[in-house]
């Protein structure tokens, strides 16, 4: 469907109307409802949404007809390797990868190298995305044994959280100090995101592991070395220790059903405390699939028998799990095809997970309606993001315009991440994102990137 450019007679016409577009006829998801209607966008907001929408102000026409436009995104959890780590992964190419994807906006996580366990290192790091990154961006503060101080001149309302790794994973940032976290939770005032892996019982199955194949253990070992117990013996006393001081806790990644039984439907999210995440490889695989990718998919905490998959989605479904998102980490696959010691977890998703949920809408499995609130209402909810989330007048204008008809063939040609490999190539979706606005630039369209606009800084509206 091709666009309508309108005439312009200077430079600056022209300037203006790439930034002011009119989006005819799409179908509108968002809060719970599917519609047709026009929606204009200019000065990086959504100006009017309404049934029809005549063009009286040189807006750029973009056809929307049979095409699905959705709130762009929000991705609570990627590692984008910078600084450090770069061979892996730049915060340039991997925002690029998410745009692609349909993704606006992204928070980032504190194991780099060095690691973001200061504020100026904090900065620092937002910094290089104001200059770099086509997405909007917030980066997590990195807790650690030693820095309270650091954490505790967090400034909330321009930063999404702080990260506690309660089970180490790539970096060196566990804490395992019992005074440090409870210090944390007690104190710090805004959301904490943790990740959850009891270290006791990792490290006891790993020492069993090697007892019965010493050095070359095999991949499928993956889900028993990080198992269910361990997962949720480290989510119940994060749970715990929220529940005694109030915490506003957030739990990254869980992977297991025994973990479900620790949250709740009962109460509205915005009232929520105690809140939870699911990863879109942790509904896509499962540990039959260890015999095909191999470490390709070993990620932490791992992907797990079938059952605890089919029971992620059923609790996606009823609420109990509020947030979907992609702990998007990049490696080389020089470094991914080591032994299984040596191999590092993580697997690139980025510019693939909302493919991967609209193919599980495609399959009858989860509502249209259902993966929006999921990837974009509950995350700005959740992290009470200002302005961003909803396709309401007023809000930036983050949003994704689908075709749910167009093939999407995943090869390295089309693949945007620095690694350069995704463990979905060769998969076919049925789906493609053609257009995403980030706070009302075209920043893609069609497989191409307009560069001459960056994301913005992420600002929380924090009680």
């Amino acid at each position: 469907m091709k666009r309508k450019r309108k005439k312009t007679s200077n430079f600056v016409e022209q300037v203006n109307i790439m930034n002011n577009f009119l989006i005819k006829q799409a179908n509108i998801v968002n809060e719970g409802k599917t519609f047709t209607a026009d929606v204009w966008i200019k000065d990086q907001r959504i100006q009017k949404i309404a049934t029809q929408i005549d063009n009286t102000f040189q807006a750029e026409e973009i056809n929307g007809e049979g095409k699905f436009l959705l709130p762009g995104v929000i991705d609570d959890q990627v590692h984008f390797r910078e600084p450090g780590l770069t061979h892996k992964a730049e915060i340039y190419t991997e925002a690029k990868a998410a745009v692609a994807g349909g993704t606006t906006s992204f928070m980032e996580m504190p194991n780099t190298k060095p690691s973001s366990t200061t504020q100026q290192r904090l900065e620092d790091k937002y910094h290089v995305a104001s200059q770099t990154s086509l997405a909007n961006y917030s980066f997590f503060m990195g807790g650690a044994n030693d820095n309270y101080d650091e954490v505790m001149r967090t400034d909330l309302s321009k930063v999404c959280g702080l990260k506690i790794f309660m089970g180490s994973s790539t970096g060196n940032m566990l804490v395992d100090n019992e005074k440090a976290l409870k210090n944390y939770f007690c104190n710090f005032e805004g959301l904490i995101a943790t990740h959850c892996e009891d270290e006791h019982t990792v490290r006891a199955n790993e020492a069993k592991a090697r007892e019965k194949y010493g050095e070359l253990v095999p991949f499928f070992m993956h889900p028993i070395i990080r198992d269910e117990e361990a997962c949720y013996l480290s989510s119940s006393k994060a749970i715990e220790l929220a529940k005694k001081c109030n915490t506003r806790l957030h739990i990254l990644h869980i992977s297991t059903a025994k973990e479900l039984s620790l949250f709740t439907n009962k109460i509205p999210l915005e009232e929520k405390r105690i809140t939870a995440e699911v990863c879109v490889h942790h509904l896509w695989f499962d540990s039959e699939d260890y015999y095909i990718f191999g470490s390709r998919i070993k990620c932490n905490p791992a992907i797990k028998i079938k059952s605890n998959r089919y029971a992620l989605m059923d609790a996606l479904l009823d609420d109990r799990l509020d947030i979907i998102a992609t702990d998007h980490a990049p490696h080389t696959l020089n470094e991914k095809r080591s032994s299984y010691f040596q191999a590092p977890s993580g697997l690139p998703l980025v510019q693939h997970s909302l493919n991967m949920m609209l193919d599980f809408h495609q399959q009858g499995k989860i509502s249209l309606e259902k993966v929006v609130e999921k990837m974009s209402h509950a995350p700005a909810k959740c992290f009470q993001i200002e302005d961003r989330g909803y396709i309401r007048e007023g809000y930036y204008a983050d949003l994704v315009l689908v075709d749910m008809q167009e093939k999407n063939y995943v090869s390295k040609g089309t693949i945007h991440y620095k690694c350069n490999w995704s463990p979905l190539e060769g998969h076919i979706f049925r789906n493609t994102v053609t257009h995403t606005f980030v706070s009302g630039h075209l920043a893609y369209e069609n497989g191409k990137f307009n560069e001459n606009s960056k994301g913005e800084r992420l600002t929380f509206a924090r009680n």
